[in-house]
């Protein structure tokens, strides 16, 4: 579901609340905080989605990494996951299930995190993904608001799943192409979220359907700041211009630049296929983080060479995010 749709529906709701609730859904945040009797806090989040890839491991993998992600983006540690599963059992070999469910299990233990359950129905088309409980310390957890004027915003992996995925759906994308993409998406964030660790991190949200633009906008609004960023360091995925200049676009992509619009000032150099890029829809992207200049080179320094540098926080203007 595209932003403006999904703000329009939680828009319409009335939801109850109380004093435990620490992040709830109303700030947008990557996942809802809540308080036990303790004074511990629990992280939760949940995310499933249909097949990107063709194959049903790397797809289970990638869907794992997705789900974790939205913990480590806010400071947290995973402590256990449910599978959710869609899957068409009279249709498909029930060893397609059992592949996803592996490539799920198998990223889960690389993250060091037991699936305890889940829940599975019979559905046309396959899903897969995961509700995931962790815990995350107050003093450290990160949100997506809070970004500070005059931080450094830097992005842990390159953009461009979307229209690969897409590529993938129409049988034209490339090995090369393929290879990058699986490798970057069932890569756990859990790298960098540790490389994190100890700096003075302001703002913190992982990068995933709503694109860059989207994610940005929110970590803007939560911050009552604005955004440049600077298009040349925008790093993507292998032959995503290309693929994108020969039609090939994801329909979030699409929505989330119709979306954007709003309230994200284009230079006049930059091409559509260029704002498409830029908006183009991800599944378990990297963490975007707001941060000093000088935490920004202690960082970049510790994690390595998939961080880019892509722009700076900028005091409050008309837009929320000017690109060049």
């Amino acid at each position: 579901m595209g932003p403006a749709d999904l703000a329009q529906v939680l828009g319409d709701l009335k939801m109850q609340t109380n004093d435990s609730v620490v992040v709830g859904f109303e700030g947008a945040d990557d996942a809802a905080v809540v308080r036990l009797n303790d004074g511990k806090l629990v992280v939760q989040s949940v995310d499933f989605f249909t097949p990107i890839v063709d194959d049903p491991y790397q797809f289970g993998q990638i869907a794992a990494a997705n789900a974790f992600s939205d913990i480590y983006a806010m400071g947290g540690k995973p402590l256990f996951a449910l599978n959710i599963v869609g899957f068409p059992i009279n249709d498909l070999p029930k060893s397609v299930l059992t592949e996803i469910l592996q490539g799920g299990a198998d990223k889960a233990a690389e993250a060091g995190v037991p699936i305890v359950g889940g829940h599975s129905v019979d559905d046309k088309e396959p899903k897969y993904g995961m509700v995931v409980t962790g815990e995350v310390d107050e003093a450290k957890m990160w949100k997506n608001s809070g970004a500070q004027v005059g931080d450094i915003l830097v992005l842990t992996k390159p953009l461009g799943t979307g229209i690969i995925a897409t590529a993938i759906k129409k049988g034209v994308a490339n090995e090369e192409s393929i290879n990058a993409a699986v490798e970057s998406m069932a890569t756990l964030n859990k790298g960098a979220a540790d490389a994190l660790d100890g700096l003075n991190v302001h703002a913190v949200t992982d990068v995933t359907g709503f694109g860059l633009l989207g994610h940005l906008k929110e970590m803007c609004q939560g911050s009552d700041v604005s955004a440049k960023i600077n298009f040349s360091e925008l790093a993507f995925l292998p032959n995503v211009r290309q693929l994108a200049e020969t039609g090939i676009m994801a329909g979030g992509t699409v929505r989330n630049l119709d979306y954007v619009k709003d309230f994200v000032k284009f230079d006049s150099t930059l091409s559509e296929i260029d704002k498409l890029l830029a908006a183009d829809a991800q599944t378990s992207g990297g963490l975007l983080v707001s941060f000093s200049e000088n935490d920004a080179e202690i960082f970049i320094e510790n994690f390595g060479s998939t961080v880019k540098t892509i722009g700076q926080i900028i005091q409050k203007e008309s837009n929320f995010i000017s690109i060049k």
